[in-house]
């Protein structure tokens, strides 16, 4: 097996303290990690204070491709000819960033948490439920990390403390759309209905949400694209040869949809059954109050199921590979 390109740079690999081939192929990515890290944090900065198309920087960013390749090809060799002190620096670094932002998601996860017993279990009532729900809550947050952390899993901290954010956040939502008249709802008094503006506003987020998702769900390579879809990895031209000549009197081939129009309007009809639920409380019943949106027991518990169907994904995503051994994961 061909040895790492690493082994000819001798401040990389020197005479006196020789690396293994592992260490070198680690220290390989690292210095390419590099170098596309100082190409995207220049751009980041130049970019800075960019607000329309006047902007001189704007054709940076949307032009000068072959420039913009050159320095990202010059940057990654460079990279290769740093001290060693520089790539363990800028790994420190890497450690430091990611342990700040995954303590800090968890200190986000846990403060709301924390508040949650304050808002939603007032002292003198039996707030069990609710109790139950927040206390659960934590206990996932631990359970992400141990499981994330475990050797054989060989996770990441990153994204449970991310989940363990999202778990709380799903959680507030939930807790927050009980019934206003539920003594335990410590929110209910300064709860207000929400108002047309803020009602039309979302509707539209909500449809350009769906279409977004609509386009890209549809274009997908590999769910419920046509098969002779260019994006479904087809090898016929997206035009004829004929076509593109301008001949005349000969029948073209069809050109193939970029995208599965029927999955595209299964997502606006399914996306019209949740604004429909969502607008009634996720209730057929018309006796509730109309000056509230999506608020009642359904919502609760539709957040509630989501919050723990996030959290069993998340833990079937760390585990999977451990039982199905026979499969390849990505």
């Amino acid at each position: 097996m061909q040895a790492p390109a690493s082994l000819k740079f001798t401040w990389i690999n020197t005479a006196g303290n020789p690396h293994s081939k592992e260490w070198l192929q680690i220290n390989a990515v690292f210095r390419v990690s590099l170098g596309n890290f100082l190409f995207f944090a220049s751009l980041a900065l130049i970019m800075i204070g960019v607000k329309d198309q006047n902007d001189k920087r704007h054709v940076i960013h949307h032009g000068g491709w072959t420039v913009k390749f050159v320095v990202w090809a010059l940057l990654i060799v460079l990279m290769f000819f740093v001290p060693d002190v520089i790539i363990s620096f800028y790994v420190s670094c890497m450690y430091l960033a990611l342990l700040a932002v995954s303590v800090g998601c968890y200190i986000a996860a846990f403060t709301i948490a924390g508040l949650m017993f304050i808002w939603f279990n007032p002292s003198g009532h039996d707030c069990g439920l609710n109790v139950f729900f927040i206390v659960m809550t934590m206990i996932l947050a631990f359970g992400f990390a141990i499981i994330a952390l475990h050797p054989q899993v060989n996770g990441s901290l990153l994204p449970a403390s991310v989940i363990s954010v999202y778990c709380a956040y799903v959680l507030y939502s939930a807790l927050s759309s009980e019934p206003r008249d539920y003594v335990c709802n410590g929110l209910h008094n300064s709860s207000k209905g929400v108002s047309t503006g803020n009602l039309i506003l979302g509707m539209l987020t909500t449809v350009l949400s769906v279409l977004y998702s609509a386009r890209r769900a549809g274009s997908s390579t590999t769910f419920l694209s046509p098969p002779s879809s260019p994006r479904s990895g087809g090898g016929k031209p997206l035009l004829d040869d004929k076509l593109e000549e301008g001949k005349k009197g000969k029948e073209t081939e069809a050109v193939p949809v970029t995208y599965s129009y029927m999955f595209f309007h299964l997502i606006f009809a399914l996306a019209t059954m949740y604004s429909g639920m969502l607008l009634t409380g996720w209730t057929g019943s018309s006796s509730s109050d109309s000056a509230f949106i999506d608020v009642g027991w359904t919502s609760t518990w539709v957040r509630i199921c989501t919050q723990w169907a996030t959290a069993a994904l998340y833990v079937w995503s760390l585990v999977a590979p451990l039982v199905l051994t026979d499969r390849e994961f990505y």
